[in-house]
C-alpha cells in the first residue's frame, strides 16, 4: 500500500562535487513525485539565499526537509532542522560525503540513494545526537531566523576539527585551484610541511586538561574528509562526544602514522588519546575550528551533545 502522501521541502546545491552532481536534485524531486509526495524543490546561487528560502519553505507545515549535496548541506539542514522534530533526509552528492556514510546511506550511486530515501519515508525516522556549538562566529543566514534572546550558536552533526584537519580546510578554502577534491589534498600535503604542535586547554564535562597536539578533534561521527576514521568508536545516538587527541609527534612520524586514520588503525597507537564528555571547551591561540567543513569560527568553542536532537530518515 502506498505511503500516504507527504510534503517534502528538497534544498539542492548546484555546485555540489564543484558542479559535477547537477543532475541528483532533479533525480530526487522525480522520485519523491513519482511516489506521490507533494515536492518543494529549492536552490539558489548562494548559501544565504538557500538558507532564507529554505527556512521560509519551512515555515509551513513540512513532513521532512532533504538535502541534496555533501556534508555542507548536511550542516545546513542540520542547523534548520535539529530540534524542531522536522525529519532530514539526506541524498549524498557532495566530494565527502562523511555523514550519509556514518547513517549507512549509499554514496555512490544517486538513484539508489533516492530510493532509500522514498522507502525511509514510509517509515518512522532515525533519531540521533547533535552537537550545539557556542562561541561561534555570526552567520547572518542563519542567525535571522532565531529569537533575539538565543545565544548565537551552531549546530553539528559529524565532527569539529580543531588542529591539523582544520588548518587544511581553512587553507583548501582559500585555495581558488584546483577544482575538485584535490584541492584538499593538495592544502593537506603543504600544512604537513609546515606542521606544528599546539597547546590546547580543555574542558570536558568540568575537567580541565593542558595537553599539546598536532590535531585534535570532537566527534559525534565516525570520519571526516571522505573516509578518515578519526573516531572508530564513535556512535550517532550513545549521548557523548568523542575526543580525539593525538599526542606530540615529529613530522616524520606523523606522516607515517597519517595513513592509519583511513582504516582506525591509528586507535590503538600509544600516541593516540580518547576521551568521552557530553560538553566540551576547546581553547588555543591562532585555530579555526571547522564543523562538518564549514567554518565554525576562531576558538575558543563550547560543543555541546544534545541527545535525541535530529530525526533522520535512513
Amino acid at each position: 500500500m502506498a505511503s500516504p502522501a507527504q510534503r517534502v521541502v528538497v534544498a539542492i546545491n548546484p555546485n555540489a562535487s564543484f558542479g559535477g552532481t547537477r543532475h541528483v536534485g532533479p533525480v530526487v524531486v522525480a522520485a519523491l513525485r513519482a511516489a506521490g509526495h507533494d515536492v518543494v524543490p529549492l536552490s539558489a546561487p548562494d548559501y544565504a539565499g538557500l538558507v532564507r528560502i529554505t527556512r521560509e519553505a519551512l515555515a509551513r507545515p513540512a513532513d521532512a526537509l532533504v538535502v541534496v549535496g555533501g556534508d555542507g548541506m548536511v550542516n545546513l539542514g542540520v542547523n534548520l532542522v535539529a530540534g524542531t522534530g522536522i525529519p532530514l533526509g539526506i541524498v549524498p552528492a557532495g566530494t565527502g560525503n562523511d555523514f550519509a556514510a556514518g547513517l549507512g546511506l549509499p554514496t555512490g550511486d544517486p538513484d539508489a540513494a533516492a530510493r532509500v530515501l522514498v522507502e525511509a519515508l514510509t517509515r518512522p525516522p532515525r533519531v540521533i545526537d547533535a552537537a550545539r556549538v557556542t562561541g561561534v562566529q555570526p552567520d547572518p543566514a542563519l542567525d535571522a531566523g532565531r529569537p533575539e534572546r538565543d545565544e548565537p550558536h551552531r549546530w553539528f552533526a559529524g565532527v569539529l576539527s580543531a588542529g591539523f584537519d582544520a588548518a587544511v580546510n581553512e587553507r583548501a578554502n582559500r585555495m581558488r585551484r584546483p577544482r575538485g577534491a584535490s584541492r584538499y589534498v593538495l592544502a593537506l600535503v603543504a600544512e604537513l610541511a609546515t606542521l606544528r604542535t599546539r597547546s590546547y586547554e580543555l574542558e570536558l564535562d568540568g575537567e580541565v586538561l593542558h595537553v599539546d597536539s598536532p590535531l585534535l578533534s570532537v566527534a559525534n561521527n565516525t570520519t571526516i574528509g571522505g573516509g578518515m576514521r578519526i573516531a572508530p568508536d564513535a556512535r550517532l545516538d550513545d549521548g557523548l562526544l568523542d575526543v580525539f587527541i593525538v599526542k606530540p609527534v615529529s613530522r616524520l612520524r606523523f606522516v607515517r602514522l597519517f595513513p592509519k586514520v583511513f582504516s582506525g588503525k591509528h586507535s590503538s597507537l600509544p600516541v593516540v588519546e580518547f576521551r568521552r564528555a557530553r560538553v566540551v571547551r576547546v581553547s588555543a591561540e591562532g585555530i579555526a575550528g571547522y564543523a562538518d567543513g564549514e567554518r565554525f569560527g576562531a576558538l575558543p568553542l563550547t560543543v555541546e551533545l544534545v541527545p535525541g536532537a535530529l530525526s533522520v530518515l535512513v
